[in-house]
């Protein structure tokens, strides 16, 4: 079996028993079976001329080497051209986007020097995964550098439709440079139909069966693999002894109020100000909720030093400050709004508890949140997905209330919906979610990544090298 060499913007502890977030634990288990590497930024910033020196750690059969980012890399490749270009353009942000010559150079130089770090560290037959849209170009660099190993890639956010993505500077290097893979991964099949009529209009790419391209003398297979989260544990963890202490206290503190729950990242793809309002709006249409039902939106700050998250924020607050104004009491809160993160147990306890699980991000690769409320359930009275029709996830769970998150009078009547949804309706609900996401969790998504990897027709050949 070929070792695997992963590259990531960020690298698991592995020496962790158990990982809190997906992602960490099916690659960690695919390392674990195969031996290998995986590469990525250390989280650490350097000033600039200081050494930027890897830092290697071993574990068994894996190895984990981490890099420091200089000072401008950290402000250019990092916060410059992946989160202020990059995101807001794959989150279909075109006005929130910035763009700048010295953001791309950054961007591509950074890309260069990781690939001179895990240019060292390959063996002839290893096969190599890299993830995300900081690490677009990581696969053109190492061809560069002469590496002709299998090269899988995959992108965790979406891939925006042609209209969005030609208004980037350089849009042709970037697409470019995605044919130096053998395998190319996509959430959905809205994002691979994306890239396909991205290359339709480029006029220079044979679309052959089974989902291979070939672009002048390169040729890769793009295909759909749905991120899935370790169902099997996130149920645990929400039925554990610690979870039902947590839900009998929430029932105690509350006897009979309906808890809608919301967490997400505070971020402007999330859609958290239109979630807000499409509750108010519920007290407003079915006034039999007031008293009766509470918003509880988790949102975990990110990227603070960004003018755009500040905004959301700010209108976030005022927002809930608005509505628990007019309609709260002493006795009953509308709107709980945490703007801090909370422990995954914990929030595994919260979403079981949970009458609706309210997911309704404006732009999203899959959300796993979706998925993680669904299994937390009691199978025997379980809550109801109101899931945005904008999130990968509603590809595939269709069994959920999908909604346009842009509609506030259609969220308000699929909560209404929801909170008055009969238990055996729930129950049939649930147990369909349930089914699709156990059958296709984070290790069917690894393994099926993995295989197809293996599988690819290789458009380099694996060169001898000698140690």
């Amino acid at each position: 079996m070929s070792r695997l060499v992963v590259a990531s913007n960020r690298v698991a502890d592995l020496s962790v028993a158990k990982q809190s977030g997906g992602l960490a634990v099916a690659v960690g288990e695919a390392l674990r079976q195969r031996g290998g590497v995986w590469f990525g930024w250390s989280g650490d910033v350097v000033e600039d001329g200081e050494p930027d020196v890897p830092t290697t750690t071993s574990l068994d059969n894996v190895t984990t080497v981490t890099v420091p980012l200089s000072r401008s890399e950290f402000e250019n490749y990092y916060h410059g051209f992946a989160n202020r270009t990059l995101w807001p353009v794959c989150h279909y942000r075109l006005d929130l986007a910035e763009f700048s010559n010295e953001f791309l150079e950054s961007y591509r130089h950074t890309n260069a020097r990781f690939a001179a770090e895990i240019e060292k560290l390959l063996l002839p037959d290893d096969i190599l995964w890299i993830h995300d849209f900081h690490l677009i170009p990581l696969g053109s660099e190492l061809r560069k550098r002469g590496v002709t190993q299998r090269i899988g890639f995959f992108l965790h956010i979406p891939f925006p439709p042609i209209e969005i993505l030609t208004a980037t500077p350089e849009h042709e290097w970037l697409i470019d440079s995605i044919f130096a893979y053998d395998l190319v991964g996509f959430q959905t099949q809205t994002d691979l139909n994306n890239f396909k009529r991205y290359l339709l209009q480029l006029g220079n790419t044979t679309f052959l069966p089974l989902d291979r391209l070939i672009c002048g003398d390169r040729e890769l297979t793009a295909g759909v693999f749905p991120v899935g989260i370790d169902a099997d544990h996130f149920a645990e963890v929400a039925h554990s002894p610690e979870s039902d202490r947590i839900v009998e206290s929430m029932k105690v503190r509350d006897p009979g109020l309906a808890l809608i729950i919301g967490v997400d990242r505070l971020d402007y793809s999330k859609g958290l100000p239109e979630r807000v309002r499409a509750f108010e709006r519920l007290l407003e249409l079915h006034p039999e909720w007031r008293n009766a039902a509470s918003l509880m939106q988790v949102a975990q700050p990110t990227r603070e030093d960004v003018d755009a998250y500040v905004d959301i924020r700010e209108e976030l607050e005022r927002l809930t400050g608005a509505i628990n104004g007019r309609y709260g009491n002493f006795d009953w809160t509308p709107v709980r709004y945490i703007n801090r993160s909370v422990e995954r147990d914990r929030l595994a306890a919260i979403f079981r508890a949970s009458r609706i699980g309210l997911v309704t991000p404006v732009r999203d690769g899959m959300n796993l949140v979706a998925k993680e409320y669904v299994v937390a359930q009691d199978p025997d009275d379980p809550g109801v997905l109101v899931l945005s029709k904008f999130a990968g996830a509603a590809e595939t769970l269709t069994e959920a209330l999908i909604v346009n998150p842009f509609d506030t009078d259609e969220v308000a009547e699929a909560l209404h919906a929801a909170l008055i949804m009969h238990q055996s309706e729930r129950k049939h609900r649930n147990y369909a979610l349930r089914t699709k996401i156990n059958n296709f969790d984070v290790f069917k998504w690894q393994k099926d990544f993995l295989t197809a990897l293996e599988h690819s027709r290789a458009s380099y050949l694996i060169p001898e090298r000698t140690a």
